[in-house]
């Protein structure tokens, strides 16, 4: 398990170097000076100068690839060109509104997920087992985004139930709460979708089993072999496609934190594009990938954990 655990956070760390890299080499190919575009047409050529400085980007390409990659070990994500505070400092002001959206999104949707993938496999083959496969397949493909303006056309104009935007007042959890139900339903809606299938898949795996067999040889009912001995084994492959959700539900968040007007990591980074501001861009694209591959290589070691037949792949 160790070396399974050591094999996997190294290619973690080989991916987020190479990322680094990667961005860091895209600021070069944009065209234009980025002192210049993030500054605008107007800046003296001193405020050009200093921003440059500070930037490093009088320094030969090399070199400001390895004092951007040595920064970042350090936790130094360079500083904003406008407010001059510090980008880590902003993420970690921005990001736990993220986070709680996307683990709310993420959690109201693996509990519908897996009802809905149990209960069409308990009545597989008849007519509810095909609408709710129609019904999963209807919401992975409608888009996130447009589910968000609907939701805020019925629920906030016509019938003004919940808030259209922000994020709720300071320190009132009911507001908190309320402004968070639209732009969590409108995120989670499609991975339901996708949990459902997925669930259904491999219960109807599992319930080829032995075990499951010989619980139908004593005459238990089909729901209860299917929620207390089949799921608990069909529920492992989802713990891989849920750190893959959790990723994709926070970059999926700067749309739809743009439309509900919500701060968070999204707002941030709409607003750094918008004013070109590069560091900020940077430091979220390169701490939204390192959070990525946190989530991932984890659920990948507990998965490993759980089902020795994995780590045992991986050696040969």
């Amino acid at each position: 398990m160790l070396r399974y655990a050591a094999r996997r956070i190294c290619l973690a760390l080989v991916i987020l170097l190479t990322v680094m890299i990667a961005m860091y080499a895209m600021v070069f190919l944009i065209p234009g000076d980025p002192a210049s575009l993030a500054l605008g047409p107007r800046a003296t050529p001193e405020l050009k100068a200093l921003l440059v400085q500070r930037m490093g980007l009088d320094q030969p390409i090399l070199t400001q690839i390895w004092l951007f990659l040595r920064n970042a070990a350090m936790g130094d994500l360079g500083y904003d060109v406008w407010s001059q505070r510090p980008v880590l400092e902003l993420i970690l002001e921005f990001f736990p509104k993220t986070l709680v959206l996307g683990i709310t999104t993420l959690l109201w949707a693996l509990v519908l997920g897996i009802l809905l993938g149990a209960a069409a496999v308990v009545w597989r083959g008849t007519l509810t087992d095909r609408l709710l496969g129609l019904l999963s397949v209807s919401f992975i493909s409608i888009p996130s985004f447009v589910i968000a303006i609907y939701l805020i056309l019925v629920f906030a104009v016509w019938l003004r139930w919940l808030p259209a935007i922000g994020a709720g007042n300071p320190g009132d959890p009911l507001s908190q709460i309320r402004a968070l139900v639209l732009p969590a339903f409108a995120l989670g809606i499609g991975w339901v979708g996708y949990l459902a299938r997925l669930v259904r898949a491999s219960l109807l795996e599992v319930m080829g089993e032995t075990y499951i067999r010989t619980a139908r040889a004593f005459g238990l009912s089909e729901r209860r072999v299917v929620f207390r001995y089949a799921l608990r084994v069909a529920i492992i492959p989802t713990i891989a496609l849920l750190a893959v959700g959790l990723g994709s539900i926070l970059s999926s968040a700067v749309f739809v934190e743009a439309v509900f007007s919500r701060p968070g990591i999204g707002t941030l980074m709409t607003g750094a594009v918008s004013n070109r501001n590069y560091p900020v861009v940077m430091g979220c694209v390169l701490f939204m990938t390192a959070f990525y591959l946190f989530v991932v290589t984890a659920a990948d070691l507990l998965i490993a954990r759980l089902d020795p037949r994995v780590r045992d792949a991986f050696r040969r």
